[in-house]
């Protein structure tokens, strides 16, 4: 059991010009380790998945360190055109969430292209997307806990991710381009208002009810 209510956070975001997988990976993992350091938070759990042009990213901790994440991936965006990620949107922040999905940290790079067939994204609503994202990750959670649970390196087979569980690219390029869909500063200037619930309030922030605030 952890010490403080859990949330999670659900992040997608292209990468910007030049940036290396590699580059995104360590600054999320100094992140972490900064937040830890200076702050007796919850332990970072959760995905970073790496296409060659995307990543999607799913952090689960305590709503402190959740704030503080998204405060940071706001700041990284006012970087502009130097930012090493560019249209960073916030999709879901679920509140009070029972269990993790995820035992550890991990980071998981797309190695050959994962599509889905053409037009399918145009003919879905926004929220229709998020959801089939959100299953996607579910089976793709319970894939690595019986890894885990198998006694494999669990590491290893996080990187060698069947394609079927994998959130194909032009799913990612439709969220991040999705108007519904809020960035770092409008999610922090709208739900974090005086008038809208604290992220520790126990309710769930998605792209279905932004529009309804």
């Amino acid at each position: 059991q952890g010490r403080f209510p859990l949330h999670r956070l659900l992040v997608v975001a292209r990468l910007g010009e030049g940036a290396a997988a590699e580059e995104v990976a360590g600054y999320h993992r100094g992140l972490f380790e900064n937040v830890l350091e200076d702050h007796s938070r919850e332990q970072v759990s959760g995905l970073l998945l790496l296409y060659s042009r995307y990543i999607l990213h799913v952090v689960e901790s305590c709503s402190s360190t959740i704030h503080l994440i998204i405060q940071d991936l706001a700041s990284l965006q006012n970087q502009g055109h130097s930012a090493l990620l560019q249209e960073i949107k916030v999709l879901v922040v679920a509140h009070n969430i029972p269990t993790r999905l995820f035992p550890d940290w991990y980071v998981a790079t797309a190695m050959s292209p994962v599509t889905c067939p053409q037009g399918s994204t145009q003919s879905q609503s926004t929220a229709e997307v998020v959801t089939e994202c959100l299953t996607l990750l579910l089976k793709l959670a319970a894939c690595i806990q019986s890894s885990e649970d198998d006694s494999e390196d669990t590491n290893e087979s996080v990187h060698t991710l069947a394609p079927e569980l994998l959130i194909p690219a032009e799913t990612i390029n439709y969220l991040y381009n999705a108007e519904e869909c809020a960035s770092p500063e409008d999610f922090l200037r709208i739900y974090l208002s005086p008038s809208q619930p604290a992220l520790d309030s126990g309710t769930l922030h998605t792209v279905l009810d932004k529009r309804q605030i």
